[in-house]
């Protein structure tokens, strides 16, 4: 067992894209719930706390608030609707700023990287977003090399993925990167994530 736990915290709000939040849930919770030794565990939480209303109608009810949450090491940031105000709130952009300044590391899924990149922490690397959404990517930085083509491009303090279902690929590569490539496949087989799309 790792001496200090480490926490993963999936942040909710109104309208959230399901998948986009469910998806790399799904993946952290069956890591940290089946290898507790590696010293990891994931939480959901919200501004305030209690209940969420999803975009397309799934109600979820958050582990925590902000104000009583644990300490982050590692924030996934969902996309969806909701993610629109975050654009234009100026004390959200400054917590997403706040949080990657004190070292967190700062993942994203769909059109959270949006709010990566109006908080400014994406500037003059790579990212990625949903491809709907890449032309605002480049337009709210310049400066950011948008990778269209990649499922999920990691930066090293950023990760940020592709639309919704590529939130699964980024989470499994975070289980990687945190607890090596074994462990990550561990996790895919698992939750038999072996994608041939039908159609």
């Amino acid at each position: 067992m790792a001496d200090k736990i480490k926490h993963l915290g999936i942040f909710l709000f109104d309208d959230v894209e399901e998948l986009d939040a469910v998806g790399p849930w799904e993946v952290l919770s069956f890591w940290t719930d089946r290898w507790p030794e590696d010293g990891w565990k994931v939480f959901t939480f919200s501004q305030t706390g209690g209940e969420v209303r999803c975009a397309k109608g799934l109600t979820v009810r958050c582990g925590y608030s902000e104000s009583d949450r644990p300490d982050l090491d590692v924030l996934v940031y969902p996309g969806g609707r909701g993610t629109r105000t975050h654009l234009v709130d100026r004390a959200r952009l400054d917590w997403v700023q706040r949080l990657a300044e004190e070292g967190t590391l700062m993942t994203s899924v769909c059109t959270g990287a949006l709010v990566f990149a109006a908080a400014g922490i994406l500037r003059d690397g790579p990212a990625t977003t949903h491809w709907a959404a890449l032309d605002q990517l480049a337009e709210l930085d310049p400066t950011i090399d948008v990778r269209g083509d990649d499922r999920f491009v990691d930066c090293g303090d950023t990760i940020t993925s592709a639309g919704i279902s590529a939130g699964i690929d980024m989470a499994l590569h975070l289980v990687a990167r945190l607890a090596g490539a074994d462990r990550a496949r561990q996790v895919r087989r698992g939750i038999q994530y072996d994608p041939q799309p039908p159609v």
